[in-house]
């Protein structure tokens, strides 16, 4: 079977290709014209494609496409005799992995085919990692086909092949925790430990003790020596849950830990170096806390290294249903209850409801609706859904919708663009290249709108 598809109209340029290519230990496959490129990339699965992107019966641009269609992750290298800075830029936003210019320098090429093979095997490695995990833990595998809730996994994957600080955002109830599990699982410290500890939950004259343990004697009643939350992690992952509730004063030595990975036990002298990997969570605006002089700067750049959003489920419409029945499902078998169901009815309400408390709450509507229902089928007035919640806000709630038409499109336009540019920001961590890369937009473009969102400097009197 082969590994590589190369797509090229010249027959002496396919033929050095192929032999290059067989000569490492590929398996190849030819086509000369976008037309059966097309087809044979229907009929199976390449490793990598390599495409001109002149071609009769089509374009380089076409290959690219029925690429992507297929397989999103299968990496597309594009090859161009001209060489033009504008085909080279369509190219890569189109999903291109990397582009030649011809004439093809092999060992670039050579190059080039091993760094988007590895990125293939590590994508791979990942998700068998990711199965084997559900299958021997039984861990609930994250459900939903939203797009907000695939970009989410997906930055995830990608930050399990390193060893960076991840930084989840989100509110509570999303499944910050289980994210993290996922990724130490699919990290290279699956074989070590996961460490949790909610920084919220724990008294601040607590915190201390049981992140980073004491000696004997450190203080009253300290019998003997314990070892902290941050010692039992070695090897493995820490996650710090609700980040933005650490005291003040335990931000300094958590910096200390990001930066160093030392610290001191309580009433200890000796510095311990630890090799952990941190994740942290929180459902607070750590930006605004900065501001506020709640939350160390330095701390919260040294976190946000990699944020990652979590989306509301009011975000993820389309995932209740898919959630719901899950849930229903698991607590049927629980409770040995066969053949529930949710009537028509029960789904409207379940599409209706704002989920305020997300999954969580989604979570503990069907396992009460289960255990209140005498019958198989769910109705709404098992479910018990506060009916304060509502559907969330309407648009009424967050924009004045009075006056002309022409002025209210303004109105809508500048709030949705405003909150756009606000969450790229915050995804990528305050860093506007990434932002505008995200939005679609140019850098200067990014710089041009949030001057024009700054509030006026007041008049001096």
């Amino acid at each position: 079977m082969a590994d590589i598809l190369i797509v090229e109209d010249r027959e002496s340029l396919r033929a050095v290709l192929r032999k290059t290519l067989e000569a490492r230990g590929f398996a190849v496959d030819e086509a000369a014209d976008a037309y059966d490129a097309r087809r044979r990339i229907q009929a199976r699965r390449y490793l990598v494609v390599l495409t001109d992107l002149k071609l009769p019966a089509g374009s380089g641009f076409d290959v690219l496409g029925a690429a992507r269609e297929a397989d999103p992750e299968t990496p597309v290298i594009v090859m161009t005799a001209y060489g033009t800075v504008e085909e080279a830029v369509r190219a890569m936003k189109e999903g291109a992995a990397d582009f030649l210019t011809k004439p093809v320098d092999t060992d670039h090429l050579l190059l080039l085919l091993d760094r988007a093979v590895e990125r293939r095997r590590l994508l791979t490695e990942l998700v068998l990692l990711k199965e084997e995990h559900q299958r021997r833990f039984g861990l609930p595998r994250v459900l939903g086909e939203d797009p907000v809730l695939k970009e989410a996994m997906l930055a995830l994957q990608r930050a399990a092949t390193t060893d960076a600080t991840v930084l989840l955002l989100g509110e509570s109830g999303t499944g910050k925790e289980l994210m993290s599990r996922a990724l130490h699982q699919l990290s290279g410290r699956a074989k070590g430990p996961f460490v949790a500890i909610n920084c919220a939950a724990i008294p601040e004259n607590l915190l201390e003790n049981e992140l980073f343990g004491h000696e004997k004697g450190a203080f009253t009643g300290a019998g003997g020596r314990k070892v902290g939350k941050v010692e039992l992690a070695d090897k493995g992952t820490l996650f710090l849950d609700e980040i933005g509730d650490l005291p003040p004063p335990l931000q300094g030595k958590i910096l200390r830990l990001v930066q160093e990975r030392q610290f001191e036990r309580v009433g200890g002298l000796q510095t311990l170096s630890v090799d952990v990997r941190l994740v942290a969570a929180t459902n607070r605006d750590l930006r605004r806390l900065v501001d506020e002089k709640a939350f160390r700067e330095d701390l919260y750049f040294r976190l946000s290294v990699f944020p990652v959003e979590i989306p509301p489920l009011r975000r993820r419409r389309r995932d209740v249903l898919v959630l719901a029945e899950a849930f229903l499902q698991r607590f049927a078998r629980e409770m040995g209850r066969r053949g529930l169901s949710l009537s028509e009815e029960a789904r409207a309400a379940l599409l209706a409801h704002a989920w305020p408390g997300n999954v969580r709450e989604l979570q503990n509507s069907l396992e009460r609706a289960a255990i209140l229902c005498e019958g198989t089928t769910i109705e709404p007035s098992h479910l018990r859904l506060d009916p304060a919640a509502g559907t969330g806000p309407t648009l009424g709630d967050v924009i004045d919708l009075s006056g002309p038409l022409s002025e209210l499109t303004k109105r809508v336009s500048a709030r949705v663009e405003e909150e756009a540019i606000a969450l790229a920001l915050r995804e990528t961590g305050g860093d506007r290249n990434a932002a505008a890369v995200r939005l679609g937009i140019s850098l200067s473009t990014l710089n041009r709108r949030l001057r024009q969102s700054e509030p006026e400097p007041a008049a001096e009197s």
